[in-house]
């Protein structure tokens, strides 16, 4: 799981994914026949398939960027206050460790600043917390802090890639986990015989706008995203509503807010899972999007789905996925990239 770890471990709010894709250039360069950046950053690696033209292309697509915040004032006495990039719940800001990214390249680390409990009144115990009462304390001078740090500068969470139990917990495995799963089993496969387009897209967290951009450049035959969705599986949460859970494998999305999957390709992956006996769940879900909601609608459209790790607390400093769930995927996603050319996917 060196790749994931390393994925995680870069830094990357939407607009700025450089660092992400150095690990993917670095990673990805003896497993394709060509690794190309466009003008909105989506790093595409292609590698041509074996057998007579023409050929499917097929585009996988897990995203880089991950949810964080922006600069917007630094205050004369060098508080710094920041506004969301992303949906972030305030409720799992406070007293967190952050990182401030400057122009100049430095990283300053910081801590999103509270009143202490016992400070703080009734009204303020019930009061509901907004972006504007929260500042981040970088412990400089406040000389230091008004000289270094300027609006613009992006901030990350400052949080480790850790095992715990049977699981794994990280900040950013939306979507890093997705993009580890797609070039993980581009480079576990021998030869197909689809052309095939693993994409690492950006600026999904704030409109899918990376996959629109891509799949417009490649045109794909068929597309796969690979996400993360919530695995309502914790006490609280009834049976009726819940999504997926941790350890029952990779899940297959039937649809969620941005898209109705093919049906063709759910029925092909299912039958891909049964087959060879790769524990999998099926998936709903009732709020949220994925790159595949932008790729299926490019040009004339095309067939699109979304592989799914079951996730707990998404979108938070501290999400947690299923080490067997991760692999689940990574062996579903190789099974369909070597007989995604058997299959008849259009309607009728």
């Amino acid at each position: 799981m060196e790749l994931l770890q390393r994925l995680c471990a870069s830094h990357g709010i939407p607009g700025h994914e450089e660092a992400v894709r150095a690990v993917i250039r670095e990673e990805m360069g003896n497993y394709t026949d060509e690794i190309t950046t466009d003008a909105l950053g989506n790093i595409v690696c292609f590698r041509a398939g074996k057998g007579p033209g023409p050929r499917r292309k097929v585009m996988l697509s897990g995203h880089l960027d991950e949810i964080g915040f922006i600069v917007n004032c630094v205050e004369k006495e060098g508080w710094v206050r920041f506004l969301p990039v992303g949906g972030w719940d305030i409720r799992n800001l406070n007293a967190q460790r952050v990182l401030i990214h400057t122009r100049s390249g430095d990283t300053i680390g910081g801590v999103v600043g509270s009143k202490p409990i016992h400070l703080l009144t009734a009204s303020e115990k019930n009061r509901k917390l907004d972006f504007p009462d929260l500042f981040i304390d970088t412990g400089l001078s406040k000389e230091k802090a008004v000289e270094m740090i300027r609006e613009g500068d992006w901030v990350t969470m400052d949080r480790e890639f850790v095992a715990l139990g049977d699981c794994y917990v990280s900040k950013a495995f939306d979507d890093r986990v997705g993009a580890y799963v797609v070039f993980e089993a581009m480079k576990r496969v021998g030869e197909h015989a689809v052309d095939l387009y693993s994409v690492g897209t950006v600026q999904e967290e704030v409109g899918l706008r990376g996959a629109l951009v891509s799949a417009f450049g490649i045109q794909p035959d068929l597309a796969v995203a690979v996400d993360i969705t919530p695995a309502c599986d914790t006490p609280g949460s009834s049976r009726h509503e819940r999504n997926t859970a941790l350890g029952e494998g990779v899940a297959i999305k039937l649809m969620d807010s941005s898209l109705i999957c093919s049906p063709k390709l759910v029925d092909f992956f299912i039958d891909l899972a049964e087959k060879h006996g790769i524990n999998h769940q099926l998936e709903i879900l009732r709020r949220g999007g994925t790159d595949a909601g932008a790729m299926q609608r490019v040009h004339a459209g095309c067939p699109a789905i979304t592989i799914s790790i079951p996730t707990r607390y998404g979108h938070s400093p501290v999400e947690m996925v299923h080490k067997n769930d991760v692999q689940a995927a990574v062996e579903l996603v190789s099974r369909f990239i070597t007989t995604a050319h058997e299959g008849d996917f259009m309607p009728r």
